[in-house]
């Protein structure tokens, strides 16, 4: 039976100060550090033993990542980096204070930007100092100026198709290291959850999810590995 982990980075710095991070490339807090060990050592105690890694860009993801795998002892899994399983881009709401922001906009107008399925935000100015379009990183990347969660649906889900179901069905336990957005993603699809009800789910940094799958990858089960 085919088993997926899926893991939201721990704490980031803007997680702790509350600011809209999306594409920007921030580090995990002690706390958040801590938070990826312990999944780690979760899933070691439970025996759910990931072969096969897949993460974002982003350091956050990738040092969750890799603070996990160390916990396991399996630095050595190979793993897939992808910017298709980036956060959402928050657009011009990037490294604005989420408290602030509502002050000036209005918290209906911020929570439309935040929980709509298929409103962005505003987009980013080219002259922002959070422009990413000249990070090598993401060289040959059309890097998004702003996105709602349907669009970032849409390149995460080729992302599933291409690599990570693939794996799966070969009979890797494969882990996901991403983001609250690029998570959500996945598990809407997984689970069927409609396009109403996904933006009211709520994904905790550090807490493994696991998604037990038939061999057609539909769902059987998916649990925090905390609750069992």
């Amino acid at each position: 039976m085919p088993r997926l982990i899926l893991i939201r980075h721990g704490q980031s710095q803007w997680n702790l100060e509350n600011r809209f991070t999306g594409w920007w490339d921030v580090d995990v807090t002690e706390k958040g550090a801590a938070e990826a060990f312990a999944a780690g050592q979760l899933l070691k105690d439970k025996g759910v033993l990931p072969t096969l890694a897949f993460t974002s860009l982003q350091t956050r993801a990738i040092k969750t990542l890799h603070l996990a795998l160390e916990a396991m002892g399996r630095l050595w899994v190979q793993e897939d980096k992808d910017w298709r399983l980036n956060e959402r881009h928050y657009g011009g709401l990037t490294g604005l204070d989420k408290v602030e922001t509502a002050a000036k906009h209005g918290d209906d107008q911020v929570k439309v930007w935040r929980r709509s399925f298929d409103i962005p935000p505003p987009v980013l100015d080219k002259s922002s100092e959070f422009d990413l379009s000249a990070d090598p990183r993401y060289a040959g990347i059309a890097v998004p100026a702003t996105e709602s969660l349907k669009d970032t649906i849409a390149r995460v889900l080729p992302c599933w198709n291409e690599k990570i179901a693939p794996a799966l069905k070969a009979g890797e336990t494969v882990i996901v290291s991403a983001h609250g957005n690029s998570l959500r993603a996945l598990v809407k699809h997984l689970s069927g959850i409609s396009d109403a009800d996904i933006t009211g789910l709520e994904i905790p940094t550090g807490q493994p999810i696991i998604y037990e799958l038939d061999d057609n990858l539909a769902e059987v089960e998916r649990y925090y590995l905390s609750e069992r």
